[in-house]
């Protein structure tokens, strides 16, 4: 039932436990006179703060209406009971009804078996849940929203007494496997390749906030308008400087996004809301702040995070503007070879540093298509994501090696495992030197077979790479990523601008533009998508494209615009029957003859080609190869449909080998028909990255091969140590077998053959 009580004021209750914390006395008298003032103003029998201690043991520290003999002889363990799982889950519950609640857990010695109702919220700090404070009723109270919200700011205020050091030892507060002498190893996840070693740089939140009480909203507010406007001015001026703002540093596209973001009406509403009741403008902030990365937090979806990642970010920025230069505790020293270690990082934090020093860079969090990852893609840092817990495990000027070719994190490396990488590393530079002689020479085999290396792009500053790697033109252009990291959907002009630009960069070099593929696990920030089951085979790609044929139109017109007087190249992705194609093949037609009729200059040259993604166009492939121009295998999404294994999942990423004799049965008649059918016919996908991957597409018959900028140079020195007709006979027989893969087969005859792996 609903008690009917008044609402508290959180002004009010913040005001009193500003007093509080203001007047003499211990850190333990504080904390008692608070849980006091908030069962008061709360109209609560019982409020209580558990801080969390070594162990992951939550210890009750205060209570007001709970037996005082409980103080710290009461503990739960982090997942235990109400009080364990909203630390667990990080999230706040209200319950009108708690020992229904199938947590409850009850503990004799608090007298608490005659409280029903419970609001509890967590008391965060730095991202981590360091205790729980909570409120009890006797009668079954339905808490509002605006009480839960009251409590949540409250917390925020205890969560700057929890962490001072004089309740428990800042030293406690470490996670059990926290700091220690020994050298440590720890698993993460690739985001770029490379080597790197250095002392650590820990990037952590750098703002001092001391006032946490308002005074007076409307100075809190204007405090907040001006800040802002600073803050804009800053990011304009970062990106004027930055080198980006030419066609040929084109993180434009990533970071244009970011300083949208530094707009958004919502961010900033929210932010107003908390300033009104009773927060300063910091304080406001870092509440808003906090509240996006709990609520948020577990979200798997890497798109959504990216705009998390970029919200904290400007989080960060915004407050600095609001405390002051002397509130900031920035790095007093950047080494000369540097690690950052971050929770996580927008794009233009990475570029606040002296990049002409950062040996590699280490993320909490991350994925490979982060903002910040793709920024430390185009400037050659390697990344290593999801290392879980490092900012813990770490000191600043610690020795770290960074291998972000297999994904680890080497802490503190004893003399022979830092040797064996030094030694590791300066083979790599004398490879890569020999990768960067091959530049301007052709894929050409020692049998005199011409292979064609394109690049996959997605950005414009991925051109600069067609000159630097020596690739042969763009052979997968992905024309949502500019879509993803805008706050809406660009029309018709700037997707026109972006086209003709890519074209300008690639000269004479041909370009396969691929249509907008979204949807599954690529989502635009500006659409509502709907919830899939299945979301990898739902509504995505060519799907939308003909369901919602503006949004193909549109892309369509810009293209044939941007590529007036040119060649243009043409493909759509996730094709699964033949009248898809023709489908998609006739709205391309439609917007020829509009350009026409308007007097528009027409490409030089149209080719339309298909992605073969999906294995049920395995079946139509004789008709397919009847109408289109060129076909383009996506070998990722092909055999995760194949093998119903979702390449997301880690877990599946080594439990099917594309080197195998399945992968080639399917493979191989594919180019069969391409070559019967006079088809030009490409591969786009991880596989063709990977020398050995790329070694047996060829020995298919694969003569033109995608991949990312870094596996030009070790595919393009194979490709010139290899004898392709006697690869292909040996093939021949491997595809006889039944073995699971014949990765090591191919790995051998390389060896004897002199192959250059």
């Amino acid at each position: 039932m609903n008690t009917g009580l008044p609402l508290p004021t959180p002004r009010r209750l913040l005001a009193r436990v500003r007093d509080v914390m203001a007047a003499s006395g211990t850190a333990q008298e504080h904390l008692d006179q608070t849980v006091s003032i908030i069962a008061a103003d709360m109209v609560a029998e019982v409020c209580s703060v558990y801080v969390r201690r070594a162990g992951d043991v939550l210890e009750l520290f205060a209570t007001e209406g709970l037996n005082k003999s409980a103080v710290h002889n009461t503990r739960l363990r982090v997942g235990e009971g109400l009080i364990g799982e909203i630390a667990a889950s990080a999230r706040p519950f209200a319950l009108s009804d708690a020992q229904k609640h199938p947590s409850f857990a009850y503990r004799p010695e608090t007298g608490e078996e005659i409280y029903h109702s419970l609001m509890g919220v967590p008391v965060i700090r730095g991202g981590r849940v360091i205790g729980v404070l909570s409120v009890q009723n006797r009668s079954r109270r339905n808490y509002s929203e605006e009480e839960v919200e009251s409590l949540q700011t409250v917390a925020m205020v205890l969560a700057e007494l929890v962490s001072g050091g004089e309740l428990i030892s800042r030293e406690e507060q470490i996670p059990a496997d926290g700091i220690a002498l020994l050298p440590l190893r720890i698993e993460g996840t690739r985001l770029n390749a490379g080597l790197g070693i250095g002392e650590a740089v820990l990037h952590r939140p750098r703002v001092i906030i001391e006032r946490f009480v308002a005074e007076d909203p409307t100075v809190e507010n204007e405090r907040l308008r001006q800040a802002l406007s600073e803050m804009h001015g800053a990011l304009d001026d970062m990106l004027r400087v930055a080198g980006f703002q030419t066609g040929k540093g084109d993180h434009i596209d990533v970071l244009e996004t970011y300083r949208m973001f530094a707009e958004d009406a919502g961010w900033f509403a929210r932010i107003k809301e908390a300033i009104n009741t009773g927060l300063t403008a910091e304080a406001a902030v870092q509440k808003v702040h906090n509240s996006i990365r709990t609520r948020m937090g577990k979200i798997s979806d890497p798109y959504l995070r990216e705009r998390i990642e970029d919200f904290e970010d400007l989080a960060e920025r915004l407050l600095q503007h609001l405390v002051g230069s002397e509130n900031s505790s920035d790095q007093i020293f950047f080494p000369e070879d540097a690690i950052l270690i971050a929770r996580t990082m927008g794009p233009a934090q990475l570029l606040d540093y002296d990049r002409t020093h950062i040996r590699g860079l280490i993320l909490e969090e991350g994925s490979p298509t982060s903002h910040v990852a793709i920024v430390a893609r185009a400037l050659d840092i390697p990344v290593v994501g999801n290392v879980r817990g490092i900012l813990d495990k770490i000191e600043q000027g610690e020795q770290v090696i960074v291998d972000g070719d297999n994904g680890q994190v080497f802490v503190r490396p004893g003399d022979d495992v830092r040797q064996a990488f030094l030694v590791n590393f300066q083979s790599r530079e004398i490879q890569k030197a020999a990768y960067a002689s091959l530049r301007d020479l052709p894929a050409v085999s020692k049998d005199g077979i011409r292979i064609q290396l394109e690049l996959n792009a997605g950005l414009l500053v991925d051109l600069q790479q067609l000159e630097e790697a020596g690739a042969d033109g763009i052979g997968l252009y992905r024309t949502e990523i500019p879509f993803m990291v805008r706050s809406d959907f660009p029309g018709v002009e700037e997707q026109r601008s972006l086209y003709a630009k890519i074209l300008d960069q690639a000269g004479n070099k041909p370009v396969a533009f691929r249509t907008l593929d979204v949807g599954g696990d690529k989502v635009l920030p500006y659409w509502d998508d709907a919830k899939e089951e299945n979301p990898a085979m739902g509504w995505r790609a060519i799907r939308i494209s003909l369901d919602r044929p503006f949004i193909l139109r549109q892309q369509l017109r810009a293209l044939i615009q941007a590529a007036a007087g040119r060649n243009l190249k043409v493909m759509f992705p996730m094709v699964t029957e033949l009248g898809e194609f023709t489908a998609a093949r006739k709205i391309l037609n439609l917007e020829l003859e509009r350009e026409s009729g308007r007097g528009g200059t027409l490409p030089l040259q149209i080719h339309c080609g298909a992605m073969l993604e999906v294995p049920a166009l395995l079946f139509q492939l004789s008709g397919l190869l009847k109408e289109v121009d060129f076909l383009s295998v996506g070998s990722n999404d092909l055999f995760q449909f194949l093998f119903a294994a979702d390449r997301g999942n880690p877990d599946l990423w080594e439990r099917y080998d594309l080197i195998s004799p399945l992968v080639f049965s399917i493979l191989k008649p594919i180019v069969d028909n391409c070559r019967e059918a006079g088809v030009p016919l490409c591969l786009c996908g991880e596989m063709a990255g990977d020398p050995l991957g790329a070694m047996a597409l060829i020995g298919l018959g694969f003569r033109e091969i995608s991949l990312a900028p870094h596996a030009v140079g070790p595919v393009k020195a194979m490709i010139r140590s290899l004898d392709v007709a006697s690869l292909e006979t040996y093939l021949a027989t491997l595809g006889q077998t039944d073995l699971h893969n014949v990765r090591e087969n191919i790995r051998s005859y390389a060896q004897d053959h002199g192959v250059n792996l």
